[in-house]
């Protein structure tokens, strides 16, 4: 039963953090992802999980309040990391970024010592592990960009998905890439 509601509220928060992006789209007025007028599908999803992401290095850190509200670490490939330094833009192919998201929770043991509420740590796990793959031309029809979220090792939906696009759209003046290296 209470591996029932786990998995219940996953989907919910799946689903907010799914509608919170449409809604950011649909209010600023980005447009929505097109397939290709050959009326074959563009390849703009990633089913693979990059081998060894965990070993990659910190590009930043981000807070998302709610409706995710949890923070977020941004590694980077070599690649990435080499043109994140050399601030070189777009990014080379082959660039990979990912995305990990923890709960933001208050560390009771930390605060215990400082004898006040302050420090906040990752707690567990949260909507998956996300990654952008850098391919100018196999993901052409989007910026040059794979997305990717896997949810405990699995790829999720492609519908899930399609809302990336028109959101990186925001930042493509910065090859689509919102997370600006923290040195």
């Amino acid at each position: 039963m209470v591996a029932a509601r786990a998995g219940q509220k996953r989907r919910l928060v799946r689903l907010s953090a799914f509608f919170s992006l449409f809604a950011v789209v649909a209010l600023a007025g980005i447009p929505a992802y097109v397939a290709p007028a050959s009326g074959e599908a563009a390849a703009v999803f990633v089913k693979k999980i990059p081998s060894r992401y965990r070993d990659w290095r910190f590009v930043s850190v981000a807070r998302e309040e709610a409706p995710l509200d949890d923070i977020r670490v941004i590694l980077g490939n070599d690649i990435a990391i080499k043109a994140y330094r050399e601030a070189k833009l777009p990014f080379p192919d082959g660039a990979i970024l990912t995305r990990l998201a923890y709960r933001y929770e208050p560390s009771e043991e930390n605060n215990a010592s400082f004898g006040r509420q302050q420090s906040f740590v990752a707690g567990h796990p949260k909507n998956g592990v996300q990654f952008m793959v850098k391919n100018s031309k196999k993901y052409a029809a989007t910026g040059g960009w794979g997305y990717a979220q896997f949810n405990d090792g699995t790829a999720v939906d492609d519908s899930l998905l399609e809302p990336c696009y028109p959101c990186h759209q925001a930042v493509k003046s910065r090859d689509f890439v919102f997370t600006r290296y923290a040195p």
